[in-house]
């Protein structure tokens, strides 16, 4: 009998000491990244504008789903390719379903605790990403030559920086 209370209490200990998420989800996830036109460039930046990736489409890069402890994981990613205009794509993580699991089964301590640390509360919200990049206007423009462009079709960027002439 007391063997039995033994084995039930320490199965409660361990179920209140575990955590939800931390037990079927992950901390860090991949994501397949590709682009049209292949091989672009992509660098990986996070929300601090730190480099954590550099290479080339296509590609499958593991990424940490926490900043911090309580704050989820965000990522910009930036295609290059010559003759193509430059995009820069955002990668979400989002709270894990698993997560509240805690509030039936790993307690006040995977909630407030072990998810949170580990990163475990979060999860990507789409495993890859599928950019199709823009040819750039000014792709076949040479340098050091005198080109004349319609207002149409200069690209948006440029429009900041017009001025206008007086008469």
């Amino acid at each position: 009998m007391k063997k039995t209370l033994l084995i039930s209490c320490l199965t409660g200990l361990a179920l209140l000491m575990s955590s939800c998420a931390s037990i079927v989800s992950k901390s860090s996830y991949p994501i397949s990244i590709n682009s049209s036109p292949s091989e672009a460039k992509i660098i990986i930046t996070d929300a601090n504008g730190v480099q954590v990736y550099s290479g080339n489409t296509p590609a499958t890069v593991k990424l940490k789903a926490s900043a911090k402890f309580f704050k989820r994981a965000l990522y910009h990613v930036k295609f290059e390719k010559e003759g193509y205009e430059t995009k820069t794509v955002p990668i979400h993580f989002k709270v894990d379903g698993w997560y509240w699991g805690n509030i039936l089964f790993g307690g006040v301590i995977g909630l407030l605790i072990v998810d949170p640390a580990t990163g475990a509360m979060y999860k990507l919200k789409t495993e890859f990403l599928n950019e199709t990049l823009s040819k750039s206007p000014t792709a076949n423009i040479q340098k050091n030559q005198l080109h004349v462009m319609d207002i149409n079709n200069i690209p948006d960027s440029w429009k900041n920086h017009l001025v206008a002439l007086k008469k």
